[in-house]
């Protein structure tokens, strides 16, 4: 997993005109809360953040105005425009060193299914407990010599050292393997053969 260290500030000014005000100078209007502390609003350099997001569940080093030690911290919700690559705002919450956090980690799905079959994508990432220091930043699915009727849960999954699902394993499925679709062109091309051919006759 990646781990950033970030300059924060406080913010005293809220509301929209203050936070395109803080987007203009290169700054991202954040909230850090969790563990009991009241929610405290920050300002977090733009470039070094936006590049920390590209991350899946960054940990956060906060080194944050008028506090004497790092805050560790995870993204909690990132809220970025619909169309520029820009970030608008970012719910942080606060973690400690030794326990385990909820994180969504992407699934990533290898290896052949047997006989042409296809793969359903059921889910496409899984709500896990891990350790703050060791949150992976994907987790392998394989698939590989599967057949037609086959299906994964969650238990079936190989999770990292200390890492657990958050969910029950054998009642979330993860994929189906099912039989590929028909080619249906050559049927298709007979059909219009028959009809071309019936009406020559008449």
């Amino acid at each position: 997993m990646a781990d950033v260290t970030l300059t924060a500030t406080t913010r005293t000014e809220f509301g929209k005109g203050a936070a395109r005000r803080l987007r203009r100078a290169g700054q991202i209007p954040a909230v850090l809360y969790g563990h009991g502390e009241a929610p405290l609003h920050l300002a977090l350099p733009e470039k070094e953040t936006f590049l920390a997001m590209r991350n899946a569940n960054v940990l956060l080093h906060l080194n944050v105005e008028g506090q004497a030690a790092p805050v560790l911290a995870l993204p909690k919700q990132v809220q970025r425009d619909p169309i520029l690559p820009v970030i608008e705002h970012i719910d942080l919450v606060i973690v400690k060193a030794g326990e385990k956090a909820n994180v969504e980690v992407p699934l990533h799905f290898t290896g052949e299914v047997r006989n042409g079959a296809l793969v359903n994508i059921d889910l496409t990432s899984l709500s896990v407990l891990a350790p703050i220091n060791n949150i992976p930043s994907e987790i392998e699915v394989s698939v590989d010599g599967l057949d037609v009727g086959a299906h994964m849960t969650v238990a079936d999954i190989k999770l990292p050292e200390g890492v657990e699902a958050a969910v029950e394993g054998d009642t979330f499925v993860l994929a189906v393997v099912v039989a590929p679709v028909a080619n249906l062109e050559p049927e298709t091309e007979a059909a219009e053969g028959e009809i071309e051919g019936d009406t020559e006759a008449e």
